[in-house]
């Protein structure tokens, strides 16, 4: 099986099982499934083109990386409310506010690339770029943001939960730093002047996209089961 086709499949069930975990509980958790089930989007949008009628679609492609962009964001607000949470136990907000909130900014990302001149291949890449750099420092980010919650809630059954998320952000961290240092060094281009780093690259970003999408559906049912 295609190494893309499998960690698609990997997404797809993870990213049902993250919004399905949204739809069950507190509404602090909701912008974090959410985060997590955009995954979903922004991979399949993008994995999928070559397999759909519009794989020519450079807007298509686009959208994938700016939802995969909403993603990161989103999560990461997500344990900040939870963080803030761990700390004085008050929640704002309503979880309908934050799926109307994600729909109208993927939305919103959407009239901006359809009202805009069709992007070229190196403005599609330059958006990926962006995308990724994203998810490399916010994923640091949210490894400490998980570590200070960690400290705050240990004493509680889910503590253990935020453990399995910093595994989660490693993994994201793995994935999307690889694919980040082919790109700026442009190894993709070079693959056969370098093919120990490209490769090994490659390795290292499919087994941390997969160890990413198996983690994130097993600390969601874990979670569930103890929520319960």
């Amino acid at each position: 099986m295609d190494w893309n086709v499998f960690q698609v499949l990997l997404w797809l069930i993870a990213g049902l099982v993250s919004f399905s975990f949204s739809l069950g509980n507190a509404r602090v958790w909701t912008s974090i499934a959410v985060g997590f089930f955009l995954i979903l989007l922004g991979e399949l949008i993008p994995q999928a083109i070559p397999y759909l009628p519009g794989h020519t679609i450079p807007q298509i492609q686009m959208m994938g990386h700016i939802i995969g962009t909403i993603a990161i964001l989103a999560m990461t607000h997500g344990f900040q409310e939870y963080y803030v949470f761990s700390k004085t136990l008050e929640m704002e907000g309503r979880r309908r506010y934050v799926y109307l909130t994600t729909a109208v900014v993927v939305c919103a990302s959407l009239g901006f690339v359809l009202i805009n001149p069709a992007p070229t291949a190196d403005t599609v890449r330059l958006v990926q770029v962006v995308e990724n750099t994203n998810w490399v420092f916010l994923a640091l980010i949210n490894l400490d943001m998980l570590r200070k919650i960690y400290l705050n809630v240990k004493g509680s059954p889910i503590a253990r939960g935020f453990l399995a998320f910093m595994a989660v952000f490693l993994f994201i961290f793995l994935w999307k730093g690889s694919a980040l240092y082919i790109q700026v060094y442009g190894l993709d281009h070079l693959a056969m002047h370098f093919p120990f780093r490209y490769n090994f690259s490659l390795l290292v970003g499919h087994l941390g996209s997969i160890l990413a999408s198996l983690s994130v559906g097993a600390t969601f049912l874990y979670l569930a089961r103890l929520l319960r």
